[in-house]
């Protein structure tokens, strides 16, 4: 199997992993289990693995003269984590109130709001390209989230919740690939899910006392950190520098139809046609956004 190949895989169950996250979340929901509790129990375990890791695989010797900038840089990633930690927080609060299949949908806002954030960052103007691809994510997003079916029942809490969790996240991705990109893989990842810890920790507060629960802890917690704050960030770091953001862009998207098919097999939430046309639509600007024309011989 070739690098290339690897890279694609790599992207895509990292994709399939987060994607299951809150199918799962709701899943234990229903069954009892509260969502600071799992929220604390995601972060907590894997910033216990990922230092573990860090630990066993991460180079130590570094010079002296870079000891102040690495220092500086590991203090952002934390800093940056809590977007991360706040769009677990916002993403799993909303799909308390929405569909997952709904929820998934409005966390993918990032999307666009990733071409709003480069254009006020980067500081030049955003291509024709990336506003059509921004522009058909929305309406792809109206039809996703059942704005013109009669019959639905939106809740706008959930919907609010939802779009937090879109800005945080365009956060983090902003963080992943600018941020200290010179620290090795598990360093990166453990100071990024730290950040992440301490915000869940600030956010939920007493309740996850409330909620404290160790064979909550054992089961859950073990499954969505390992899911959700170890190995995407693994696949990805591993995946993207092979293949090329924008190839990356386009596999990590897949995280859409893979949470709504979760959704609809685990919790047998109901896809209508609507639905199924706005995904398709924010799939193929995605693939619009970010491939690249073949160079003319």
């Amino acid at each position: 199997m070739n690098n290339h190949l690897k890279g694609v895989l790599y992207v895509g169950v990292g994709a399939a992993s987060y994607g299951i996250l809150a199918t799962f979340v709701k899943f234990a929901n229903n069954n009892g289990s509260g969502t600071a509790g799992l929220a604390f129990a995601q972060y907590f375990v894997g910033v216990v693995v990922l230092s573990l890791l860090s630990f066993l695989f991460s180079k130590k010797n570094v010079a002296p003269t870079d000891k102040k900038q690495i220092r500086k840089n590991k203090l952002k990633l934390v800093a940056f984590g809590n977007f991360l930690g706040l769009t677990s927080s916002f993403y799993y609060l909303s799909i308390q109130y929405i569909p997952v299949s709904v929820g998934i949908i409005l966390l993918m806002q990032t999307i666009w709001m990733g071409v709003v954030l480069e254009f006020f960052i980067k500081r030049h103007l955003v291509t024709q390209k990336k506003i059509i691809g921004a522009i058909a994510v929305i309406i792809g997003t109206l039809l996703a989230a059942k704005i013109f079916e009669v019959d639905a029942a939106l809740n706008f809490k959930g919907l609010a919740f939802g779009l937090l969790a879109a800005i945080c996240y365009t956060g983090t991705l902003y963080a992943t690939s600018s941020i200290a990109l010179e620290l090795p893989l598990f360093t990166r990842s453990k100071y990024l899910i730290l950040g992440g810890l301490m915000v869940t920790m600030l956010f939920w507060n007493f309740q996850i006392i409330n909620e404290f629960d160790w064979w909550v802890y054992l089961k859950w917690g073990a499954f969505l950190g390992f899911f959700g704050t170890i190995l995407p960030p693994i696949l990805f770091n591993k995946g993207i520098p092979v293949i090329g953001t924008g190839l990356g862009s386009i596999i990590s998207a897949l995280e859409i139809p893979i949470s709504v098919m979760s959704a609809y097999f685990i919790l047998q939430e109901e896809i209508s046609s609507l639905q199924w046309l706005g995904i398709l639509i924010i799939l193929i600007s995605v693939v619009y956004i970010n491939l690249k024309p073949k160079a003319k011989k």
